[in-house]
């Protein structure tokens, strides 16, 4: 029998295939427990294929990203070759089938620890899938893209389906997955095994980290600070900005799976990448936002080099049935509280905290320190305040031009805002209408 595609191919012929003597079709069932040395990139193909196997919700949420139907029954393999068509072996592949008929297919390119995507490879395995008219490619690596449909690798795919997976955000679909919300898996014996997927995951042999070095920031910042001319077709610049792009996707990440729903950030192309490269070369500042579900509100994030500084901000909506004093006394209480319910952490911030008062009408905001905000009173007085932004800033010392230090202390101050100030702020909205029947 000559294997002359996969999509349209019934099962039982994939099958018979496999069985040949000198099969077309060589591979291996993906096992929970691979006869394989932790840190081995075939073990971790192999765990993260079968999880995706024996529990739902997990690949439900995986499909969802990499676009397969989650209808069907599904098959996962890994260590596969189709020798006479090319003797390259790929890491994992996924059948969807449905009344013996093999639908869909994926091919899964895994690479684990320092290792990257290399771009002739990948063009390889696009060249075996379309000659079995296949077309999806997953990989998977520690690089971070803001969005599954982008690739690490600068190149073009067509009409081909090319997706890429961060481990990191593979181990925070699984962490939601186990907070108690609306999505959580409902077999008991299934959140067992994705307990123990992700406790393979996250050991520090399986070769899975998150984002730790910003690759061109030292360079930057020090020529910035040196007002060196900033040319921003430089090899530093570019990796510096790249950098930054790929924190605030491990950002999103961590903050996703310390509160159980996906936090979202800008989706970041091409066009997006050069825009901030000019940025940065003209201004010396780069920006990001991180959006959470139910938040008061986006949080902005400016990091401003020739300032040396982080800033964090959110915009507030202060009661509009009030005046502006009392909305001025409406938001101290509301930091008040945080400091309240989270004492530990605001101290920590406290001295950092800012607060701007948007005034009608005028071209600037009114700014002060929160522990000077008594003076905003005076500011403000015969102006109207249409809203607030509260902010933190932080310039981290020496440590701001460092590339890997820069990466947990700006991580450290975004967990410790979120917890000890935006987690418990909240915006106001105007009460519901009320009925009058009385004549």
């Amino acid at each position: 029998m000559k294997l002359t595609k996969i999509i349209g191919l019934k099962k039982s012929e994939f099958d018979a295939m496999v069985k040949q003597p000198e099969s077309p079709i060589q591979l291996r069932p993906a096992r929970l427990i691979p006869a394989l040395k932790t840190g081995d990139e075939m073990a971790l193909t192999s765990i993260f294929l079968s999880t995706l196997k024996l529990v739902k919700e997990f690949r439900d949420s995986v499909f969802k990203e990499i676009k397969l139907s989650r209808n069907g029954r599904l098959y996962f393999y890994t260590e596969v070759c189709f020798p006479k068509i090319d003797n390259t072996r790929i890491d994992g592949l996924i059948l969807v089938t449905k009344k013996d008929v093999i639908t869909e297919a994926a091919f899964i390119e895994v690479k684990s620890e320092k290792n990257e995507i290399q771009e002739q490879q990948i063009k390889n395995y696009i060249d075996i899938a379309k000659k079995l008219k296949i077309n999806t490619l997953v990989t998977i690596s520690n690089q971070f893209v803001s969005s599954p449909e982008q690739s690490p690798l600068k190149m073009s795919s067509g009409k081909f389906n090319l997706f890429h997976l961060s481990w990191s955000h593979i181990i925070t679909l699984g962490h939601i997955l186990l907070f108690d919300n609306d999505n959580d898996i409902e077999d008991v014996d299934q959140v067992e095994i994705m307990k123990e997927a992700l406790h393979y995951m996250e050991h520090p042999k399986a070769g899975v980290s998150g984002f730790i070095q910003m690759k061109g920031w030292k360079e930057l910042s020090k020529n910035i600070r040196a007002n060196v001319p900033i040319i921003k077709t430089e090899d530093y610049v570019i990796d510096a900005v790249n950098s930054w792009h790929q924190e605030e996707s491990d950002l999103a990440l961590i903050l996703s799976r310390n509160l159980g729903v996906l936090a979202k950030t800008p989706v970041r192309t091409e066009k997006g990448l050069k825009l901030d490269v000019n940025k940065v070369a003209k201004d010396f500042i780069l920006t990001g936002k991180v959006a959470i579900k139910n938040a008061i509100s986006d949080i902005k994030i400016t990091v401003d080099f020739e300032r040396r500084s982080v800033i964090l901000k959110n915009s507030v909506k202060p009661p509009m049935n009030i005046g502006s004093v009392a909305r001025i006394t409406w938001l101290k209480k509301q930091i008040e509280k945080c400091s309240e319910l989270e004492t530990m952490i605001f101290n920590k911030i406290g001295d950092k905290i800012w607060i701007e008062a948007d005034i009608k009408f005028a071209r600037t905001n009114l700014k002060v320190s929160f522990k000077d905000i008594e003076e905003l009173y005076e500011q403000s007085k015969g102006k109207e305040i249409q809203g607030f932004n509260i902010s933190v800033m932080d310039g981290f010392g020496g440590s701001f031009d460092s590339e890997r230090k820069f990466v947990s202390l700006f991580e450290d101050l975004v967990l410790n805002y979120y917890e000890g100030i935006v987690q418990n702020l909240k915006n106001w909205s105007a009460p519901a209408p009320k009925l009058n029947l009385s004549e």
